[in-house]
């Protein structure tokens, strides 16, 4: 396994791991008339859009044969008014990968970048249904509030975590 920083090549299969991981980890959460539209073209250009944005940072997760099986993303959201903090933004894995320790990998990654820019609070945002919480709060991520979105028409929670102690989680990857 191999994880690197994305380049704008990897746009194509970055796009592809997103509608196929989005299908099958959101499948009975995210109303199936919005999973069924998701589109590898739209995607690999909205990835063309967020690779090339010089405050992400994008990882790819390539297995043997140097195909994409999975990405992270760091990037601190708009709405993100604290001081000296960050968001992770992004894991995700084709199903087959997944439970592979490819996570971690990608987690690790980016705690080491969060550190590196002097980051001190990395906030995570999770769907409640989402059984990705629970990896998100192995590693330390705090509960912090429950906000309400809406993806294709359905009202769905979504949990606020952050994660204060940087080292700590780092040494919890290692």
């Amino acid at each position: 396994m191999k994880i690197r920083t994305a380049t704008i090549q990897d746009a194509q299969g970055i796009g592809k791991v997103h509608v196929d991981s989005w299908r099958t980890t959101y499948k009975n959460i995210v109303p199936d008339s919005f999973l069924d539209k998701l589109s590898y073209e739209q995607r690999e250009k909205l990835w063309e859009r967020n690779i090339i944005r010089e405050d992400n940072y994008v990882l790819v997760a390539e297995n043997e044969i140097g195909e994409t099986v999975g990405f992270a993303v760091a990037s601190t959201r708009e709405k993100n008014v604290e001081r000296n903090s960050s968001d992770l933004t992004s894991i995700y894995l084709l199903e087959e990968y997944q439970g592979k320790r490819i996570g971690k990998l990608l987690l690790k990654e980016l705690f080491m970048y969060f550190k590196q820019s002097g980051y001190q609070s990395i906030f995570v945002e999770v769907l409640a249904e989402n059984k990705t919480r629970f990896f998100y709060e192995y590693y330390g991520a705090e509960y912090v509030k429950t906000v309400q979105i809406n993806i294709g028409g359905k009202v769905l929670e979504e949990y606020v975590y952050v994660w204060n102690d940087i080292d700590k989680v780092l040494e919890k990857l290692k």
